[in-house]
């Protein structure tokens, strides 16, 4: 009978260590991701690892959804991730097609939302610890923020080119002029550096990026244009 009762003191211990470990991560993951759904995320984990690791200062300033034009929008999700308004985080076909072909799509696997977890908390890798904290910030994100919010910040912290991060500052850059002034042709090369942004140019574009910004022009138009976003 006293080890009996030994046993279950243990186990209800066990319990209560796991239960609470849960719950702090739980906690702590509300605590990372809730904010940034009504504040402007100040920087990011890319941002920071170009100034610290580098030694980089990155060009970066915050604009709001309603002040990117729409084209960009539509450009991104054509480039990055068509079923956006349609998934809950993690687009399981596009996974499927990278296992059947190896691995070798592994960027059209990978979601906006997932692409804002990484980008804004995590580190450039493909270890398991940050593919599962990865998924698990995208779950959060996903609970959390609404999909036009996600397509916000994304449009703020993605890598546009070397050091230039985010919408207003990828567009005075390379065109001389605000985010909601770009038209759709410029939207597609911007939305084309996004896989390589550290070794495609836009402002010099390469062939290879010239075809592949006509190939996301193509398909932003067939997805319906600004109209698309409107399921947001």
């Amino acid at each position: 009978m006293a080890n009996r009762g030994r046993r279950r003191r243990i186990l209800r211990w066990v319990l209560l260590l796991v239960g609470g470990t849960v719950g702090a991560a739980l906690a702590a993951s509300f605590l990372l991701v809730a904010p940034w759904r009504f504040v402007p995320p100040p920087t990011s984990a890319f941002m920071l690892r170009d100034r610290v690791i580098r030694g980089e200062a990155p060009h970066h300033h915050w604009v709001p959804l309603s002040q990117i034009s729409p084209q960009l929008a539509i450009a991104v999700v054509a480039a990055e991730d068509q079923r956006f308004p349609e998934h809950n985080g993690f687009d399981f076909e596009a996974i499927q097609r990278a296992l059947e072909q190896g691995g070798r799509r592994t960027r059209g696997a990978s979601t906006i939302s997932q692409q804002v977890a990484k980008n804004l908390f995590l580190w450039p890798g493909r270890s398991l610890v940050r593919k599962g904290l990865e998924a698990w910030l995208t779950i959060c994100i996903e609970t959390l923020w609404p999909k036009r919010r996600i397509l916000e910040v994304y449009l703020n912290v993605a890598e546009f080119g070397r050091g230039v991060f985010g919408a207003g500052a990828a567009s005075e850059r390379y065109f001389g002029k605000p985010a909601r002034a770009l038209t759709l042709e410029e939207a597609a090369l911007l939305a084309a550096a996004l896989p390589t942004p550290k070794r495609s140019s836009v402002a010099q574009p390469s062939p290879y990026l010239r075809e592949r910004a006509a190939e996301i022009e193509l398909a932003a138009r067939r997805l319906g244009g600004s109209s698309y976003l409107a399921r947001l």
